[in-house]
């Protein structure tokens, strides 16, 4: 899934937003994390590959990437913080994760913004492989737990709504 678009970074064609892949490193930990403690075993490997695979994205978006410091970057990050705060407030698995959740969204805005705006800023065959990967996540869960399902399933929304706004973006223009 990473590897076209760490292609498509070194080729100058997708510029990763800075804000989006700050964002969704430090969630990927936590969800991670999360997981774990409520018991999570065989669909840990999605969200620790997910967790990877960002991490990388932001380091090279730091060089050849979009945004950062915008007033749309600085209010999504104080949003992002405010409900890193609420997680910490809580101290609850299950809360955490609803936060991640809830948070990732917000990186997920400032993507589908640039994706609609600037479509060919984005490598399509990542988010649509980053998307089927979290339907594989669900059912790697094996039961009916709505908590273990949760990310996953938000894996699949998020990244398929991007896809949705690089297409309307192409069509656009």
């Amino acid at each position: 899934m990473i590897l076209p678009y760490i292609r498509d970074i070194f080729r100058l064609e997708t510029k990763p937003e800075r804000g989006s892949w700050f964002i969704w490193t430090v969630l990927g930990f936590i969800a991670f994390f999360s997981q774990l403690a409520k018991g999570a075993t065989d669909s840990l490997w999605l969200t620790a590959g997910q967790t990877a695979s960002v991490f990388i994205i932001f380091v090279l978006s730091l060089k050849f990437g979009y945004g950062g410091l915008g007033k749309r970057d600085v209010r999504a990050l104080i949003g992002a913080g405010v409900g890193l705060i609420l997680w910490y407030l809580t101290r609850e698995a299950s809360f955490a994760l609803v936060f991640v959740i809830l948070v990732d969204s917000i990186g997920t805005f400032l993507t589908l913004m640039k994706s609609y705006k600037d479509p060919g800023s984005e490598t399509l065959s990542t988010w649509v492989m980053s998307g089927t990967s979290g339907i594989f996540g669900m059912l790697a869960v094996g039961s009916f737990n709505l908590i273990l399902l949760a990310y996953p399933f938000y894996i699949v929304l998020a990244n398929y709504v991007i896809v949705g706004a690089i297409l309307l973006g192409k069509r656009q223009k």
